[in-house]
């Protein structure tokens, strides 16, 4: 019998990708999640049970025969009760859950430069989740993406859609601060693999393109044949250009701590690519659908 496999989140963006991959390769899949979805094509594929965080030994049970974790858990933004230091107290939950029920492989996918002194909670939560897999004594692979870019992705979609929407795009301070998209696929690949490996190891994920985030745009606008001018403006004041955003399409577009951590190079790595997609050419492979609706955050996660 082929070995169980757990993704957690496989109805949303990279888990979609990880378990479908899994699927190709025989794997049996099971997701943890709190929004199950049964539109999704992987319904009916793969078995699905709640994360079940406020009763650890239900989510312990949930995980028996499992060989392999792979955990996209995480919350962007804070919203309504759920806080980043609420989503680290999961992830610990789940992390012993795992080791309760004999899973042999943690793969966890964080993010590019977490520490655990940054003032940003997205990138402090990241490292005191990862910590608390290296201590854990689980066999583990612990991947770190910056912007991952596909068919559902929010960043790259969501400026093209207002690119094609307006005919002005805020670009928070001077914009020449960088990037290294991932595309999606690439992420599900690496992440297999690590399910693979018996070697515990820390690895970014990143594409073989680095923009700066003026380039991005630009490149964008082009791809989606948009006249939009670009207009720098401080950073605080494009975050509140965001909201306005944010009110017209019931979604958090862009918090104060992205801005943050994209301008202090946050979304860049040191180390050489793993991804091999180019952003440039999938954008134009996919001009026709890019940014035409709106993704938003709060539908896809929170309602």
């Amino acid at each position: 019998m082929p070995k169980k496999r757990v993704v957690t989140g496989a109805f949303g963006y990279s888990g979609q990708y990880i378990a479908r991959l899994l699927l190709e390769q025989g794997f049996i899949v099971k997701t943890l999640t709190g929004h199950p979805n049964p539109s999704s094509d992987l319904s009916g594929r793969i078995e699905v049970a709640p994360f079940n965080f406020d009763h650890p030994e239900l989510l312990a049970a949930s995980l028996e025969g499992v060989d392999t974790l792979f955990n996209t858990y995480w919350v962007r933004f804070a919203y309504g009760d759920m806080t980043h230091e609420k989503a680290v107290a999961n992830s610990r939950v789940l992390i012993n859950a795992a080791k309760q029920a004999g899973v042999r492989r943690f793969v966890h996918v964080s993010i590019t430069n977490p520490s655990a002194d940054s003032p940003l909670p997205y990138f402090r939560g990241k490292a005191q989740v990862e910590r608390a897999i290296i201590d854990s004594g689980l066999s583990y692979a612990i991947l770190r993406p910056t912007v991952a870019f596909g068919r559902e992705d929010i960043l790259v979609n969501n400026i093209a859609w207002l690119l094609r929407k307006f005919p002005l795009f805020a670009v928070p301070g001077n914009g020449e601060y960088r990037l290294q998209p991932i595309f999606v696929e690439d992420l599900a690949e690496l992440a297999v693999q690590g399910g693979d490996s018996d070697l515990n190891f820390v690895q970014d994920a990143v594409g073989p393109e680095i923009f700066t985030f003026n380039d991005l745009v630009r490149r964008i606008a082009q791809t989606v044949g948009s006249r939009a001018a670009l207009v720098h403006m401080p950073p605080r004041l494009a975050w509140m250009l965001s909201k306005v955003i944010g009110l017209m399409t019931g979604d958090v577009t862009l918090t104060e701590d992205e801005v943050q951590g994209l301008m202090d190079g946050l979304l860049v790595s040191k180390a050489a690519p793993t991804g091999h997609t180019r952003l440039s050419e999938w954008m134009n492979q996919n001009a026709a659908s890019l940014g035409v609706k709106y993704a938003s955050e709060l539908a896809r996660h929170y309602r």
